[in-house]
């Protein structure tokens, strides 16, 4: 396509997802519901044609030469595909948010002043990598009573039209219009550009992808956006944790997968347990082929650490390497978080019940957990069937973003003939 037929596609989809919205905004909740348990039948049913659309990109992939953490975040697998089906059951199964009335107070004009909560409109999700989103983004788009308009990466074309035809089957068994979720059929980045533009039919952009992607789509976009940059996350041993509590929590939410935004990428170890809990994560670490970069403390400890950099603590690796600090007291701990985490998903690790309430209420960031792994910090884990990406924002939506975070509020008013004095 040529610009003129870029842009001439993009303001059809528009359109469409606007007229659409108003559709799905009205539909009634077991309607919505409907449709999510027929597009996770489909996505069950099609599982191998899934998989063989997968590997289509896979292959592409690995011909490009592209990064091993992209290619996993690529991949689809048996258990990946039964987890997109049932992420949209969660979904049906959750009460619908739209029309929930709260707040109703009495004024003294006799009137009743309330809140009622509301759809977007049309949301604009742009992703990389993984194909899991065009079904999570489609569930809680329509859910929550909005439009979509999807825009996954060229990566994942195929994986991405293959659920596509699963989420159109399943509007089209509720009754709703197709058009209630686009997936972006070209390639070409110049309709990224547009869609971030187009302020008569897109209500707000969700980008989901690399630090790039979401620095270019925050500096170009012409409607709210939805996001965060990083995920540069801790967990912090206090000399207060349980041993095996903290062997196991830091080796999870570092090796369970290293491509993910809520993976660990720096430990901060107190000076008085260092000496006790390095050299058993260095094991662990080493026999996994996990890179250690420490400051001078840490590498005393573990011979085999490489020395890191200042610009070590504020990195997000995505990749099997880790940065280590020992760390003096909590509010050391605190400080380096506040200083070089991005506000996405910090832990401590202790018994101590005031210095766990002290991190829950100093630490700046979305998620911040006591004695548990980082890896939680997920949309299903949270228990809102699936998300539709990580909030850093202060404003709206914050965390894994679900239903309430895809709806807004509205004043309503209720009265019996009162006029004002």
């Amino acid at each position: 396509m040529n610009i003129t037929e870029i842009k001439s596609y993009m303001q059809s989809v528009g359109h469409e997802a606007r007229a659409a919205s108003r559709l799905v905004a009205k539909a009634e909740t077991a309607v919505k519901n409907r449709a999510l348990i027929a597009m996770a039948d489909a996505i069950s049913r099609d599982e191998q044609k899934l998989l063989i659309a997968n590997a289509h990109d896979l292959d592409i992939a690995k011909t490009k030469g592209l990064e091993a953490a992209l290619v996993d975040r690529l991949k689809l697998s048996a258990k990946g595909i039964s987890s997109m089906a049932e992420g949209l059951l969660q979904i049906a199964a959750l009460a619908d948010p739209v029309g929930e009335i709260s707040g109703l107070n009495y004024r003294p004009s006799g009137i009743q002043i309330g809140k009622m909560r509301v759809p977007l409109g049309v949301i604009g999700i742009i992703y990389e990598a993984r194909p899991n989103v065009t079904a999570d983004a489609a569930g809680l788009c329509l859910k929550a009573g909005n439009a979509a308009i999807l825009r996954g990466g060229t990566e994942a074309i195929h994986s991405n039209q293959a659920i596509a035809a699963c989420v159109r089957e399943g509007l089209r068994a509720a009754g709703l219009p197709e058009t209630a979720v686009q997936v972006i059929e070209t390639t070409d980045r110049m309709a990224v550009g547009e869609l971030i533009t187009m302020q008569d039919y897109v209500d707000v952009i969700v980008p989901r992808g690399g630090k790039g992607l979401i620095e270019r789509i925050s500096n170009e976009a012409c409607v709210p956006v939805i996001k965060h940059l990083d995920g540069v996350c801790h967990v912090y041993i206090d000399d207060q944790a349980d041993f095996d509590k903290a062997v196991k929590i830091a080796d999870n939410a570092k090796t369970q997968r290293y491509g993910t935004c809520n993976t660990m990428e720096t430990l901060l170890v107190h000076s008085n347990i260092a000496g006790k809990v390095l050299p058993v994560l260095g094991e662990i670490y080493l026999d996994k082929e996990v890179e250690m970069r420490g400051d001078d403390a840490a590498r005393a400890i573990i011979a085999q650490m490489n020395p890191a950099t200042e610009e070590d603590w504020s990195t997000e690796y995505l990749a099997p390497i880790l940065s280590i600090r020992v760390v003096a007291d909590l509010d050391q701990a605190i400080d380096h978080i506040n200083r070089y985490g991005s506000q996405h998903t910090d832990a401590i690790v202790t018994e101590n019940y005031s210095r766990a309430r002290r991190f829950l209420r100093e630490v700046d960031s979305s998620s911040v957990m006591v004695n548990t792994t980082t890896r939680f910090a997920d949309g299903f884990e949270y228990g809102l069937g699936a998300e539709i990406g990580i909030s850093t924002d202060k404003i709206h939506a914050r965390g894994p973003v679900g239903l309430e975070g895809l709806t807004s509020q509205k004043y309503i008013v209720l009265g019996d003939g009162q006029i004002r004095q």
